[in-house]
Order: structure tokens, then sequence, then C-alpha cells
């Protein structure tokens, strides 16, 4: 219920909730607000119960998606990616079309996505691509 909370600001709110209700109400306050949060929780499960009572075995195909969606917070986009627009084939985000494992990481050696080039002389004048500019 308080995962979000730490010990620190626990206590901070303990300090405020005895400074602003005062020692005497203090005790009533806790129980109104425990009895309060065990209603909601009953609440929630009965209408969840009640979801599932009427829905059937369709319940299950609704909570799916949800597991789905639940299941893509915690993969990074390029897994995402990969797992559901290319059906698991990443070759095209690895360029290793050809079907043999990559050396070091994410291209084969055999055949690299861009050939070296290597550093221009001084005075030498880039290459220029009159179709990019």
């Amino acid at each position: 219920m308080f995962g979000n909370i730490g010990w620190g600001e626990f206590m901070v709110l303990l300090v405020a909730a005895l400074v602003i209700l005062g020692p005497e109400r203090l005790p009533g306050a806790v129980s109104w607000v425990t009895k309060t949060m065990r209603q909601v929780r009953d609440y929630a499960s009965g209408a969840s119960q009640q979801l599932k009572d009427e829905l059937g075995p369709e319940f299950d195909d609704l909570r799916k998606p949800l597991a789905d969606l639940n299941e893509l917070r915690g993969m990074s986009p390029r897994a995402v990616i990969t797992k559901h627009l290319l059906d698991g084939d990443d070759s095209i985000l690895t360029g290793n079309f050809d079907g043999k494992p990559a050396v070091n990481g994410s291209t084969p050696a055999e055949k690299p996505l861009m050939p070296e080039s290597k550093p221009l002389a001084a005075g030498e004048r880039p290459p220029v691509d009159p179709d990019a500019t």
C-alpha cells in the first residue's frame, strides 16, 4: 500500500498528522483511514468478482491485452519493435540478413553496414552528393 513512500516520508506524515490532529484525535483518524481503506478494497474486489461472474470466459480474453501491455512496459523499444512489428526477426535492425551469427554485437564481420572511410588529407575536399543537397 505504501510502496512508493519511504520511512523518512512516512515519519514526516506521521509528525504532521500528530501536529494537525493532536494526540487525542490521532487514534480515531487512523482507525477511520484503515476502515475506509479496507472498505474500498472490499468494493474493488467485489466489483472484480462480479465482472468475472458476468463475463465468464470472456473475462480472460479481456485480461490478455492488459497483460501484454504490462509485459511491454519492461521491454526496451528495440525489443518491442523486434517482437511485435518484425515477428522476432531482428535482421533489419542488425544487418544480419544471411542468418549467420553476428560478431561483436550488431553487424556481421563479413558484411559491414557502412564501409570504413579514411580521414581526408589536408586540403582535400569532401565528396559531395548532389542528390542529398
